[in-house]
């Protein structure tokens, strides 16, 4: 199992949900996505986006300004959806 982290510290809504899409279709299932994040509203954003593609939370950490996802990725709706 790999970890693919991706920074995206000061992006804003709708950024960070927009770009953790688009990175979770280069991770393959069991393999994780490291997402750090400024956007306060990412806390909304993330987990719903993963509500869509069926892909997990595992991790959310809230520092002072940052906020840390680790999301496993599995084989799901994200992979049976249209391109």
């Amino acid at each position: 199992m790999a970890t693919i982290k991706l920074d995206l510290s000061g992006l804003k809504c709708p950024l960070p949900a927009l770009k953790t899409r688009k990175a979770l279709k280069a991770v393959p299932p069991g393999d994780f996505l490291e997402i750090i994040c400024t956007d306060p509203l990412s806390v909304i954003d993330i987990p719903n986006l993963m509500r869509e593609t069926g892909d997990k939370v595992e991790i959310t950490e809230r520092a002072e300004r940052r906020i840390v996802f680790l999301i496993e990725r599995i084989a799901g709706l994200a992979d049976a959806a249209p391109q």
